[in-house]
């Protein structure tokens, strides 16, 4: 039996994995954030690399008139080349966007420089349950951004009714998109086996890599962040998929078109982070910019707007997130689904197996 992760969060939810049709709800004011930027920034530039719709509409233009700064987003492809391109040298990011499991490898290779928690004074808008994570004990090196799950999206009538469990997902005869993430990918088909989603055992790793070649028939895309986009166009008639992304699509619908599961054998469930890079360019604008990412009324609006939970307390405390994403069972699944979802952790001397592991099955499944 595998070990299971669960997050502790102190509201009570209520889980419903078949999201009913609604309309999206009136977005928070923007600029009613209280914070203020400090002084001697004026006329700086600031380059944030992160996934496609990840961050709010008005985020980073509200940040940049506040400060009288240029800040560039450029869009990552995924967690690995994120990390791979650090290895090659910094090409100029001050701020990357990197999920929990990769972390630990970063740390290692000397690829991110320590967090001067005196520049953030908004880190105590944290909630402990982010606080202190195995990833990173002492938060030395990141900050917590954003969590959600990956689990399955699809089209209501194409798979013809609710999905709750994996098999489905096999056995539908329809196009499917896979995520650009191995470690995800490699370890729902070692859940499926009754291996753990973390294992070091080679043997194993292999034995999961032909069973996701052998599920993968129908995989039309391998996407790094917008499989939603194809499940949207009719392209896909399922897409596993991050939380969030899945329920931006179903706002942006008002119908009953589509739905997300986390199926009953069980999937995964995530902490993305802030963090600054060896030999950032402007370090010290990027602990302003976290500070201002960090403000409870920007977390709101940035977690508001993109579907996904926020780790800020106390913007969950002043009530500014909205009620339907409480209780929607997508964005705070209850203690129930929480129970069966599990984290990726670092697997730093065997990552490589991993990464091996998916070119194969990429390879067979026809999809680069």
């Amino acid at each position: 039996m595998y070990k299971i992760a669960v997050l502790v969060f102190s509201l009570f939810l209520v889980v419903a994995i078949l999201t009913p049709a609604a309309a999206r709800p009136t977005m928070a004011q923007e600029g009613a954030t209280t914070w203020t930027c400090p002084e001697g920034y004026a006329g700086q530039t600031l380059s944030v690399y992160g996934w496609t719709t990840y961050i709010g509409e008005n985020t980073i233009p509200d940040f940049e008139i506040l400060c009288d700064v240029d800040v560039l987003y450029d869009v990552t492809d995924g967690n690995e080349s994120t990390l791979t391109r650090l290895r090659e040298g910094n090409p100029g990011w001050d701020i990357i966007i990197i999920t929990d499991y990769i972390v630990q490898t970063m740390v290692e290779q000397e690829l991110l420089v320590p967090i001067n928690y005196d520049l953030i004074p908004n880190w105590a808008n944290i909630g402990d349950t982010f606080k202190g994570r195995s990833y990173d004990p002492e938060n030395t090196y990141t900050v917590p951004y954003q969590w959600g799950t990956t689990g399955v999206g699809y089209n209501v009538e194409a798979v013809g009714g609710e999905i709750t469990s994996w098999e489905q997902v096999w056995e539908h005869d329809g196009p499917v998109s896979w995520p650009e993430d191995p470690r995800y990918m490699i370890g729902i088909g070692l859940q499926m086996l009754g291996y753990d989603p973390n294992t070091k055992d080679e043997d194993e790793i292999l034995e999961a890599t032909d069973y996701l070649v052998e599920k993968g028939s129908n995989v039309v895309a391998i996407t790094p962040d917008d499989g939603q986009v194809l499940l949207a166009g009719g392209n896909v008639d399922i897409a596993l998929e991050y939380s969030g992304d899945i329920l931006q699509i179903i706002q942006e619908c008002e119908c009953d078109d589509f739905g997300y599961a986390l199926p009953e054998e069980g999937a995964n469930i995530f902490i993305d982070n802030l963090a600054i890079p060896t030999d950032a360019p402007n370090p010290e604008l990027a602990h302003v910019f976290i500070d201002y990412i960090l403000d409870p009324q920007v977390g709101a609006d940035i977690s508001n707007e993109i579907g996904y939970g926020t780790p800020n307390q106390a913007a969950l405390d002043a009530g500014l997130i909205f009620e339907e994403y409480l209780t929607n069972g997508i964005t705070y699944p209850d203690e129930e689904t929480m129970a069966r979802l599990w984290t990726v952790d670092a697997n730093t001397d065997i990552e490589e197996v991993y990464i091996d592991a998916w070119d194969q099955i990429t390879i067979f499944v026809g999809v680069e």
